[in-house]
């Protein structure tokens, strides 16, 4: 993961973005010059909100054109047609956080944790719920796979961009 643009509220960076349809919804991308910094689900004018307010000083462009092919991947990849693009993302954390979001991305495709695993992995057993708030805070759905993390009683549990989103990411990953 690289530095970020989160830090002083994207001062100075330049964030191009998109929103578009999905076949999990409407979807935002957004990427800075060193990498994604944003992919969620909602609506248009609560994405723009959330976007503006994360990066308050920064030149928000939207550029359909420009990252038309990563959308296009990203849907290929919902639709079980292609790989998850392999992109570079630009996030911001705490370290505890990146620790967690990089035990996220070794999940394989196909399988889930318990937050209870990942607080064990990162060697801090005891830190399952504070493993839970590390994955409510990732950016970067899908490229940080959060949604792969479940309960220890195997139910599923929040997601960020809801529950039944989870339920259908986690549904099309065991189909492949």
């Amino acid at each position: 993961m690289s530095p970020s643009a989160y830090r002083r509220g994207g001062d100075g960076e330049r964030i191009q973005f998109t929103i578009g349809d999905s076949s999990l919804g409407r979807m935002l991308v957004a990427k800075t010059e060193r990498g994604l910094c944003a992919l969620w689900w909602g609506e248009d004018d609560a994405l723009l909100a959330v976007l503006r307010e994360r990066f308050p000083w920064a030149d928000t462009v939207r550029d359909d054109a420009a990252l038309s092919p990563l959308v296009e991947d990203i849907e290929a990849y919902l639709r079980r047609h292609g790989p998850l693009p392999d992109v570079t993302v630009d996030v911001r954390g705490t370290s505890f956080q990146h620790r967690v979001w990089e035990a996220l991305r070794d999940i394989p495709v196909g399988e889930t944790r318990t937050y209870a695993e990942i607080a064990a992995a990162i060697g801090q057993p005891q830190a399952a719920r504070a493993v839970a708030q590390a994955c409510a805070a990732n950016p970067v759905a899908l490229f940080i796979p959060c949604h792969r993390v479940i309960r220890s009683d195997g139910n599923l549990s929040g997601y960020r961009w809801g529950v039944e989103r989870k339920k259908k990411l986690l549904a099309r990953e065991v189909a492949r």
